[in-house]
């Protein structure tokens, strides 16, 4: 189709793409045009404006209206006004999708984008450039994909893991950030079905075997995810209907997804018997069902047998599903590596307390032990020290632990590069325990690119990515966890911790009454939203809200601030003298936060710099915490920003 020929877009109907560039290059601007209707996008540029329209009010309406503002830079579009202003909007509402039409480089305020260059002859339909174009436009729409003819290959399936550490995520670090384009290029081509594969019911009538039959489900989801045209619920949404009388449709349409998983296992000395059930989630009728009854030294084999049989259920007529890799348990083809290792990740998902974690990590152990080359041990293993570091160490303690647990991950990463966890496991306790901004680097995008489809990576990138202001890169991410892990908590809770840190304060009360309606206990949400209520001055709500904190620590943080802005200056000294007593010096963070409250701006620089000091994992909140504006002005700041590699 012609560009413009018969793509005026019906009246007051709202366009996919705005495309910004200079009139004057406008015959390079067509072939765009083209690409973008071909792929079945509508597209708002200004040659589609007849005689006497409103112009100015007209592109406003369009460049609010869509969702993907595609700016085409040149030599003349870099002097031009009215592009300047588009790109900023589509930058500011998270949706630039930035090419170069001759190799210039955009200006500056938009070089922290990653340019499609579609200069000369790559402006051709099918070229990989254009393909870029449509992934990156795709990536803006809540429907997924929409291709082009031209056949676009799909990406290699990345080997995807189990839950990441803390919810750690993937962050480039440096002088450029992740664009849009690039965000979705590492996605599948297509997907083709969707499926959440539910817990498999332990038959053994013993719940000490219940670990076995969790961390099955959640290999099989591993297994699913590793074929590109399959779109697998995340664990935490799965796992969320274990044990309830649901019926299979119900639970698919609360998911988002179009088949459901589900099956049981009896464990008998060496035997272990595996039922397995593909259900549609429209009718909730069976469409095929196995029984494998096999020896324990078969266990990986029968994994791979019914995670290939229930993608051919998925996905008729698609020969090339690919095949399990030998390395898709992490490295391993020990039962008894495996069985301590699934044991570990048991005790871990609790996240109980301090002796569940211990026991984690005894078991990641016992794992390593049996097999020294199990790199999904490792990364686990420097998991559950960061855990253990986090939130139960103190002094050297946590120094030490937390060096433990980055020669763990790079011990998984050399046994195992492409492994995500691992990379994942590394990137955050190089941030969050060595407070180390570019070290993190590599080794979060590493993590990201190998871990798009599993939704606690996406979710942690989320958060990672907000605290370090990628708020375009974040927003996306945490949309694509949304849609793999719809019922966890603690996407949602990400979700506003984006808006807070962007200063969004309406828009992030609603991922925060999500999440708290997931789970009424999550810590850290009332917190943020007392912090929301205090900042607009708000503050009988805000003591309301922090007073509901289960986190002590955020509690007693939010409680002293609040109580001396009420004039109640005892009650604000109690707070603080409980909060040093209980935590001393592992809430000089939060302690900074009291002071700059209370006025005190110099005891606070100095109380940050003692944080920094001694490595306290608050300090990764410094670079877009508003409670401490008042002091981004002073040198001491600033120092401390460029000290730990924040840009």
């Amino acid at each position: 189709m012609v560009a413009g020929s018969d793509s005026l877009l019906e009246e007051g109907s709202t366009a996919d793409v705005f495309l910004s560039y200079s009139r004057t290059d406008q015959k390079a601007a067509l072939p765009i045009i083209t690409a973008l209707e071909t792929a079945g996008y509508s597209v708002w540029w200004d040659g589609l404006l007849s005689g006497g329209e409103r112009f100015a009010y007209t592109t406003e309406q369009a460049l609010e209206n869509a969702k993907a503002v595609v700016v085409l830079w040149s030599k003349t579009s870099l002097t031009s006004h009215w592009v300047h202003d588009e790109a900023t909007r589509g930058r500011d509402r998270g949706c630039l999708v930035p090419l170069s039409i001759d190799g210039s480089d955009p200006p500056l305020g938009f070089r922290q984008f990653q340019v499609i260059d579609v200069s000369g002859k790559k402006a051709r339909s099918g070229t990989p450039e254009m393909q870029k174009l449509i992934l990156a436009v795709a990536a803006l729409h809540e429907e997924g994909f929409r291709l082009p003819p031209q056949s676009i290959p799909a990406s290699k399936p990345a080997l995807l893991t189990r839950r990441t550490a803390m919810g750690v995520g993937a962050l480039i670090v440096g002088s450029s950030a992740i664009a849009l384009w690039q965000f979705d290029i590492l996605r599948p081509a297509r997907t083709l079905s969707s499926v959440a594969v539910l817990p498999f019911a332990n038959l053994s009538g013993d719940q000490n075997q219940d670990y076995f039959s969790e961390g099955l489900s959640e290999e099989l989801r591993t297994s699913l995810s590793l074929d590109s045209q399959i779109e697998v619920a995340a664990r935490t949404s799965s796992n969320r209907f274990k044990d309830l009388e649901i019926d299979a449709k119900e639970i698919a349409a609360q998911l988002g997804v179009a088949n459901i998983v589900e099956g049981a296992i009896q464990l008998s000395k060496d035997i272990v018997r595996i039922s397995v059930q593909l259900v549609d989630g429209k009718s909730g009728k069976e469409k095929w069902s196995q029984r494998f009854d096999r020896k324990m030294d078969d266990l990986f084999t029968v994994q791979s047998e019914i995670a290939d049989l229930v993608a051919d259920g998925l996905v008729t007529n698609i020969t090339s599903l690919g095949k399990p890799s030998k390395n898709r348990f992490g490295g391993t083809k020990s039962n008894r590596a495996y069985d301590a290792y699934l044991r570990g990740k048991a005790l871990y998902n609790l996240a109980a307390d301090e002796k569940s974690d211990r026991g984690a990590l005894a078991q990641f152990d016992a794992a390593i032990r049996e097999d020294p080359k199990f790199a999904s041990a490792y990364a686990a293993k420097s998991r559950a020290l960061t855990a253990i570091a986090n939130n139960y160490a103190s002094g050297s303690q946590i120094r030490d632990l937390y060096a433990q647990a980055v020669k763990a991950a790079r011990t998984a990463i050399n046994l195992l590069p492409d492994l995500a966890e691992a990379q994942a496991a590394l990137g955050f306790v190089m941030f969050n325990g060595q407070l180390d901004v570019k070290g993190a680097g590599e080794p979060y995008q590493k993590s990201f690119e190998r871990g798009f489809g599993n939704a606690d990576i996406l979710s942690g990138f989320a958060n990672y990515a907000a605290r370090t202001g990628q708020f375009s890169a974040a927003r996306a991410a945490v949309a694509r966890a949304k849609k793999l892990d719809p019922l966890n908590p603690a996407v949602f809770r990400n979700a506003g911790v984006i808006e807070y840190c962007d200063r969004k304060y309406a828009t992030a009360f609603s991922p925060f009454k999500t999440a708290l309606s997931l789970n009424p206990k999550m810590s850290g949400i009332h917190q943020l939203i007392g912090d929301i209520h205090y900042l607009q001055g708000n503050l009988a709500a805000a003591k309301t809200e922090y007073t509901a904190e289960p986190n002590s620590l955020d509690r007693l943080k939010g409680l002293a601030i609040v109580e001396h802005r009420l004039k109640n200056t005892d009650q604000a000294k109690i707070e603080m003298a409980k909060l040093i007593a209980k935590f001393g010096d592992n809430s000089l963070y939060q302690q900074a936060q009291v002071l700059v409250q209370w006025g005190d701006a110099a005891s606070a620089l100095t109380m940050l710099e003692r944080a920094y000091q001694k490595g306290d994992s608050g300090m990764v909140l410094l670079r877009n915490d508003p409670l401490l504006d008042i002091l981004r002005k002073q040198p001491i700041f600033s120092k401390l920003l460029a000290e730990m590699g924040f840009d």
